[in-house]
């Protein structure tokens, strides 16, 4: 450890996946995922992710900062075999050479804690087992998605995970900023961690912090922290869209040197979840009723109301181009009314290629198969063009660079002047809709809209939060439907509720 602070390594390998999407479509390749190598890594300072926070951390701590290797994927399927080992071993090689120059004092990774890879099931404990083998005891710390499915083979090869208590989580840069924090008492030793987690048979709904059992959770797991023994208490939501043994909900508990102290807050925490397991499940609404819902909302209180299309959320693995919302909110035609937006690179393209002021016959969405909806067939006023790139404005992401390819504003079933219909906008690149900037992107100031529709289970509001009226989710079938119940796990290790709903469980005292 050198006198004007610690030698810390960054890097990491980040992806939430979606087992269920890979049959419609495909597996995750290594194109797939955004690289960074080396000093590149420095591109993500101030921006509000895990990356964001260890950079900053460092550089205000005065520690030096040895960027390694970096990549994430958005939530798909399952991740190619060949893909990963190529990811696995740039940054293993690379951290075996930054200690072999000079000894590491920490290292930091950014992982998810839900990634899957053709015949590894559990990519996070593989990973920093691979770490642990080429570094020794170097301390790992790692900061974690709430939705990761976690097991005790990740307890046991990290030294301290720090999971995300917030859902939207605009604590991401704040969990990387903490890691940075414990590594200098890690390296002296002064800190100890031991971590237990306890395994909950429980497939949760996406369930948000901002209200509701999610939050009643959160708290309890902040008060435990406040026990100077207790290092961290992070209660995971899990990833129900992951078909694997770990699938389902964990209380995670690091202490400092007590194991006995780790197990019995990670129980106590885990039975009041168990207590309350019927209250985070939510009533789902067809998207034609939440429409109707949406519509009394906007009479009673004023709009913008903003419709979350729950079941194809991109930000859970989902195709982005599904319809069933935006063919309610056509069918509703409330006057004001915007979607925001259908990945569907064909329209983009015909939109780009037509020019504004076109109007165009367009077969809008429902590329991956039916099951999120058929295409919307309309004709269509495009109204504006962009290159689809913006820098994120909301507490979640905020400074994170945005690219969403060749993008279109269209209005569907306009005059011939663009005027009526509803505004959508169609990009070139599948991700669920963080914050209004992409829709001041295309002209259009949400402020003043009636009914806005977007692709979101809970992350929209972060952006949204201080402008909407009122919030509806539409639930439809799809891949991140609330209703968990409707996906198979044959590879769980057992039992899940509430698939079973009649299932019994305690924490395991040989856990």
């Amino acid at each position: 450890m050198g006198s004007g602070g610690l030698r810390i390594a960054v890097g990491g390998i980040e992806h939430e996946t979606n087992t269920y999407a890979t049959e419609s479509m495909g597996t995750t390749g290594l194109d797939d995922f955004q690289r960074l190598e080396g000093e590149l890594i420095h591109r993500a300072k101030g921006t509000r992710t895990f990356l964001g926070g260890f950079l900053d951390a460092a550089e205000a701590a005065g520690h030096e900062v040895v960027p390694t290797f970096w990549a994430l994927a958005g939530p798909s399927g399952i991740i190619e075999a060949d893909a990963y080992e190529t990811m696995r071993t740039e940054l293993v090689e690379r951290l075996t050479s930054a200690h072999a120059d000079e000894s590491l004092d920490g290292i930091a990774l950014s992982m998810h804690g839900a990634g899957v890879v053709e015949g590894i099931d559990d990519l996070e404990s593989d990973l920093a087992r691979a770490v642990r083998a080429s570094v020794g005891d170097v301390p790992l710390v790692v900061p974690l998605d709430l939705h990761g499915n976690i097991t005790p083979a990740m307890g046991d090869a990290i030294d301290v995970m720090l999971g995300v208590h917030e859902y939207p989580h605009t604590d991401s840069y704040d969990r990387g900023v903490e890691a940075i924090e414990l590594l200098p008492a890690l390296a002296e030793r002064r800190l100890r961690p031991v971590t237990h987690v306890t395994q909950i048979p429980i497939l949760l709904p996406t369930s948000t912090t901002d209200e509701g059992p999610a939050a009643a959770m959160r708290d309890r797991c902040l008060a435990a922290e406040l026990d100077p023994a207790v290092i961290d208490a992070t209660f995971f939501h899990g990833f129900p869209y992951t078909d694997v043994a770990a699938t389902g909900t964990s209380i995670v508990v690091t202490t400092n040197g007590d194991r006995a102290l780790a197990r019995r807050v990670a129980d106590e925490l885990a039975l009041s979840l168990w207590d309350e397991r019927s209250s985070f499940l939510t009533e789902s609404l067809r998207p034609d009723v939440a429409m109707d819902v949406a519509i009394r909302s906007l009479t009673d209180v004023g709009g913008p109301v903003v419709v979350n299309d729950t079941s194809d959320n991109p930000g859970g693995g989902t195709p982005g181009d599904g319809t069933h919302l935006l063919r309610a909110m056509v069918d509703a035609a409330v006057d004001g009314s915007c979607f925001g937006f259908v990945f569907d690179p064909v329209v983009a393209a015909q939109a780009n290629e037509a020019g504004v002021g076109a109007t165009i016959d367009v077969r809008l969405g429902g590329r991956h198969g039916d099951l999120h909806g058929e295409p919307v067939e309309a004709t269509a006023y495009v109204k504006t063009l962009t290159d689809g790139r913006f820098v994120y404005e909301n507490e979640m992401l905020a400074g994170v660079r945005a690219n969403y390819g060749p993008c279109a504003r269209l209005v569907l079933n306009a005059d011939r002047r663009g005027a009526g219909g509803i505004d959508v906008i169609v990009t070139s690149r599948r991700s669920q809709t963080f914050d209004p900037v992409v829709f001041a992107l295309h002209g259009i100031d949400v402020s003043t809209r009636s009914i806005v529709g977007l692709k979101s289970s809970q992350h929209y509001r972060a952006g949204f939060r201080d402008l909407a009226t009122a919030f509806v989710t539409a639930d439809s079938p799809g891949l991140t439907t609330l209703d968990v119940t409707v996906f198979d796990h044959p590879s769980a290790a057992g039992p899940l509720w509430p698939i079973d709903p009649h299932l019994e469980w305690a924490p395991s005292p040989d856990d």
